[in-house]
């Protein structure tokens, strides 16, 4: 082995505090592996819900301790038995089932991508999970045709800027929504053909006015605080596309409440099949960390998805870096609402 690997570790469910940097040995790749080293992270609201110990897959396939993270760039520096197509110091892009916070990981290598030409390592680790949630959730799960209404919440934000993007690729009028006067432009900027800050205006009046009959497609990871009103606003036949629950969570600085959490949860709306029939509206829902095991459906997407940004048909959100052992520093930032983009970790 090559020496140590410095990684971020979580021990137990709690606060910044948890993410501690630790050294362990550097794994070895089995048969069918590749081992990348490290040169940068992708940071993900989903790893700061795997630290207060409320992400179910992390529960599933992990438990405690844990090293969050689901996408890293970096280059090959190992290779399992039966790994012949790629080359040691290849340039590439891992996804992977936790583990990314770390200076080097091992990954199957069907979750192992080429890093475009050109690309740098911040933008390769930028890129897997807001945009393969997208394009799951917008291309798979709604599919929309040319032409229709899209509405996407926080608009500005990692996921939303990549469903923005996509549905605009799909030829479809996207809506954004943003939540503070500053991320407006970026919404513009990413082909919003109408951008509702409901910092300063009312969000569903205001979306009323520009869709009178409602959206073909509603985006919302909001959870409790907006889904009601979404289903609400959707045209027959509409669809709205769940996959996320951010306004149940908390914020930075603030503490987890059991409390609070119990009663959103009897606050969320329940969706009765026969009233959906009745209303000819449909939810679709989805955690993009139990599909890792759908490799072709996978691979597709990624392969997809990777083909249009060499092609420049999309833009990756602005990047944020921090420094790996200021993880917690990134996950504050974050889960104060107020960042634009994406935050990455360089290694």
């Amino acid at each position: 082995m090559r020496g140590g690997v410095r990684r971020v570790r979580i021990d137990e469910a709690g606060g910044y505090e948890q993410l501690r940097i630790e050294e362990t040995d550097d794994p070895r790749p089995g048969p069918g592996e590749v081992r990348v080293a490290v040169r940068a992270a992708g940071v993900n609201y989903a790893d700061c819900i795997v630290r207060m110990g409320l992400y179910s897959s992390a529960k599933a396939y992990v438990g405690w301790p844990i090293t969050p993270g689901f996408e890293v760039a970096g280059t090959v520096d190992a290779l399992g038995e039966g790994v012949d197509d790629l080359e040691l110091g290849a340039r590439v892009i891992a996804v992977t089932r936790f583990g990314g916070y770390a200076s080097a990981l091992v990954a199957p290598r069907r979750q192992v991508y080429p890093l475009p030409e050109g690309r740098s390592f911040e933008e390769g680790a930028a890129l897997p999970a807001v945009f393969a949630t997208a394009w799951y959730g917008l291309l798979e799960l709604a599919r929309p045709r040319p032409g229709q209404r899209i509405l996407v919440h926080s608009a500005a934000g990692g996921v939303g800027s990549a469903l923005c993007q996509l549905g605009r690729i799909a030829e479809c009028e996207v809506t954004g929504v943003v939540g503070a006067s500053h991320k407006v432009e970026a919404a513009r900027a990413l082909g919003c053909a109408h951008v509702i800050d409901k910092s300063r205006e009312d969000l569903w009046r205001r979306a009323a006015q520009i869709s009178p009959e409602g959206f073909d497609v509603v985006l919302d990871a909001n959870g409790v605080s907006t889904l009601r009103q979404s289903y609400q606003h959707l045209r027959r036949p509409g669809k709205l596309v769940v996959y996320g629950f951010a306004s149940m969570l908390p914020r930075a600085g603030e503490r987890k409440s059991y409390v609070r959490l119990a009663v959103d949860w009897l606050r969320t709306p329940r969706f009765d099949p026969m009233a959906m029939t009745q209303d000819c509206k449909s939810v679709l829902a989805f955690n993009l960390s139990y599909l890792f095991d759908e490799a072709e459906l996978f691979a597709e997407g990624m392969e997809r998805l990777l083909t249009w940004w060499a092609e420049d048909r999309f833009a990756l959100p602005e990047i944020t870096p921090y420094p790996l052992e200021e993880a917690a520093a990134a996950q504050r930032a974050l889960e104060t609402g107020a960042t634009v983009g994406k935050l990455v970790l360089r290694v």
